[in-house]
């Protein structure tokens, strides 16, 4: 009776041990919130993540912070089971497991700006896997971030199907190129796309989280594109066959799942953007890994006023281009190699009506053995007072708009695995960088800075 008495009771508890599908999401982490001072700008900076498998943010173009302005997304491989979506919240240091599972899509995280939703792919091919199984089909997925939050903190997370809701099951002859994108009224998601056979392409950079042979890929395409020995047109052969197409934008209705052409173009669709302030606003670029004969490119959501954003020369390389306020665009115009310097370069906007540029400015860095260094990935304040900037040496500048000056934020952020790709926080007032400067380069760790008050 004893032993059927235990055995009872251990079938009971049994039944109320979580999912095991389910033993991931929700899963709270606990703070790793420390600080700072920097050595040479004297600014304290807050370190949010310090966990040795890397935290990356998503790309400046994106929104990084949920809806209640208190928590940032990120990914991270904590779990080893490959890049998943965690949230951290900035206050209290908390983070939150939001996605589990080999086939999440981490690559492009979109939180919307006016619910607490966040929209990822999930599905088809996974990287590095062996399996003989057909991959799961791809689909565009909608979480509820406020029922997971509130029961993860409360220590009750369910399963995940509780949190999700299926968009749209996307087309087996469709991948991704790109990332997707929210429209500005939040009812469409825009997808960069590619189909046929893979053209053979070089190197390309590894996600800063992932594991295996490709995690140097990173520093193989900096170290190409910035070698000051290699000639223009070596270079330029070199990003032609990396930015062969054809690519293309999908929109996708988020209550329907329904799809629809936007634009097809004989071209590598990379970097799809939405102007946060204007709905149907479209922002992409020609990927190449490094310089483009036509970087920049917008289209309206229906395929029309499909056009060149800014109309480059051949000795500019344009880059990291990133909506910056309702009416403008700010990009970098390289100068990292002696023959750019031949020409103005620097952080720059042009507006998207008038088509009017400016420079805001550029620094000169020594990075020896004949490299160049300067600006290399830049982000607006939202209230327009203020660029930010990442140079090649890993130090991040304020630029003040209404005057030019260049304020040194901070300092010796080694650009690798990745770079820094600072953005504002939604109030203008802090800088969050990924950063690897704890681990001398191994990994990434996400970092805010406050910006100072203006006069």
């Amino acid at each position: 009776m004893i032993f059927r008495a235990l055995l009872l009771v251990v079938t009971w508890c049994a039944g109320l041990a979580p999912n095991p599908g389910a033993a991931q999401v929700g899963k709270v982490h606990p703070s790793e919130k420390t600080r700072y001072v920097d050595p040479v700008t004297r600014r304290t900076v807050t370190v949010l993540t310090t966990d040795p498998s890397g935290s990356a943010k998503p790309y400046q173009t994106h929104t990084t912070w949920t809806a209640d302005g208190q928590w940032i997304i990120f990914r991270s491989n904590r779990g080893g089971e490959g890049p998943q979506a965690f949230l951290v919240h900035e206050g209290t240091g908390e983070i939150i497991q939001v996605t589990q599972g080999p086939a999440s899509g981490t690559g492009s995280l979109n939180l919307a700006r006016k619910t607490m939703k966040l929209y990822v792919m999930r599905g088809g091919p996974v990287r590095g896997a062996d399996s003989p199984a057909p991959p799961a089909p791809r689909q565009l997925v909608e979480i509820d971030l406020q029922p997971l939050i509130a029961d993860a903190r409360a220590r009750t997370p369910r399963a995940p199907a509780a949190y999700e809701r299926v968009v749209a099951t996307l087309p087996a002859e469709l991948r991704d190129s790109g990332g997707f994108a929210l429209d500005a009224d939040e009812t469409k998601a825009y997808w960069g796309v590619a189909w046929g056979p893979l053209p053979p392409r070089p190197a390309r950079a590894a996600d800063p989280v992932a594991q295996g042979p490709a995690a140097g890929a990173r520093r193989q395409i900096d170290d190409a594109n910035t070698n000051p020995a290699e000639a223009r047109e070596a270079a330029r052969l070199r990003f032609a066959e990396a930015g062969r197409g054809p690519g293309g934008i999908r929109s996708i209705d988020l209550q329907t799942g329904a799809l629809a052409t936007v634009i097809d173009v004989d071209l590598r669709m990379g970097h799809v953007q939405t102007n946060p302030w204007v709905p149907g606003e479209i922002i992409y670029c020609h990927e190449t890994t490094g310089d483009a004969p036509q970087r920049m490119w917008t289209v309206r959501s229906d395929g029309s006023d499909h056009r060149p954003l800014y109309v480059e020369t051949p000795d500019e390389w344009v880059t990291h281009e990133t909506v910056s306020g309702r009416d403008e665009v700010m990009f970098n115009l390289m100068g990292h190699l002696p023959y750019l310097r031949e020409r103005p370069t620097g952080v720059a906007v042009i507006n998207l009506r008038t088509r009017a540029m400016k420079l805001l400015g550029q620094t000169e860095e020594d990075m020896g053995q004949g490299r160049l260094g300067g600006f290399w990935h830049c982000n607006g304040s939202p209230d327009g007072r203020w660029a930010v900037a990442d140079t090649f040496k890993g130090n991040v500048y304020l630029i003040r708009r209404d005057t030019g000056e260049q304020v040194l934020l901070t300092t010796d952020h080694k650009m690798r695995p990745d770079h820094t790709h600072p953005i504002f926080s939604p109030d203008g007032r802090r800088v969050l960088i990924q950063s690897g400067r704890r681990s001398d380069g191994k990994s990434l760790d996400l970092m805010t800075v406050e910006v100072p008050v203006l006069p």
